[in-house]
């Protein structure tokens, strides 16, 4: 066996289909597309969601739900990733900087310090938000809270 004698296995491969090549193909005159309408012209492009006239899915079905303008998105910090990053870096203030520096955060997100873990260390921390158990934890170890 060698490589320019390697085929596909009988039957694996098939020739495609070439249509509008006239009558002797088979696959001449209307080209499988049937007689007239929008779907036989050229440059037909069905519209996403169309149903064929019938009242598409995305109308049928009310519209529900509330948007609020004045949401704010944070990104959660919890204490426990505070208590690491003093540890690690023996740092006794934390701020966005900082967060930055140890890529959790990008800078440009809101960022919000939650209670979740456990904090040791007397640390000063600034974020644009706190929970009032991450907030009472902090103080309670000893640091304060800064909101910017």
């Amino acid at each position: 066996m060698k490589l320019n004698n390697l085929k596909p296995a009988a039957g694996s491969t098939h020739s495609r289909r070439r249509i509008g090549r006239g009558p002797g193909s088979g696959l001449g005159g209307t080209s499988t597309r049937g007689h007239k309408g929008a779907k036989a012209r050229s440059g037909y492009k069905r519209k996403i969601g169309f149903e064929g006239g019938q009242m598409p899915l995305q109308r049928r079905v009310p519209k529900f739900g509330f948007k609020n303008i004045n949401h704010k998105e944070y990104f959660a910090v919890n204490l426990s990733t505070l208590q690491k990053l003093a540890e690690t870096k023996n740092l006794t203030k934390i701020g966005i900087q900082e967060l930055v520096d140890a890529g959790l955060t990008n800078g440009k997100v809101l960022v919000k310090i939650l209670g979740n873990g456990e904090l040791k260390a007397k640390i000063d921390v600034e974020a644009n938000a706190f929970s009032k158990t991450a907030e009472e934890a902090i103080k309670s170890a000893g640091g304060n809270t800064t909101i910017i």
